[in-house]
């Protein structure tokens, strides 16, 4: 099944974002190599693909784990959690529909 991981950034955390961004898409890969990932990508925190140094407001994932639990493990182990971009995580089960 697949599930929907929200995270809002704490702000100003921008610097932290760009230290611990190798390791995050690392296991991100990790979820595209082995089919599970449906999407993952941050917010900017303007209206822009590039925000620049005003940065970012959170994230978002899909992707498919075996159950709740196993995708809140996964979330709470994330680079962005632990370098502290990111202040909240929230995990739930998400059905896709289209397309």
């Amino acid at each position: 099944m697949y599930y929907l991981i929200v995270a809002n950034d704490h702000k100003d955390s921008l610097e932290k974002r760009l230290a611990a961004r190798s390791e995050h898409l690392k296991r991100l890969n990790v979820l595209k190599d082995q089919g599970k990932l449906l999407v993952a990508g941050p917010n900017p925190a303007i209206d822009s693909i590039d925000p620049g140094p005003a940065g970012f407001t959170g994230s978002l994932i899909i992707a498919e784990f075996d159950s709740l639990e196993d995708a809140k493990l996964w979330a709470d182990d994330d680079p962005y959690l632990k370098a502290g971009v990111y202040k909240e995580v929230v995990v739930k089960p998400f059905k896709k529909v289209l397309p």
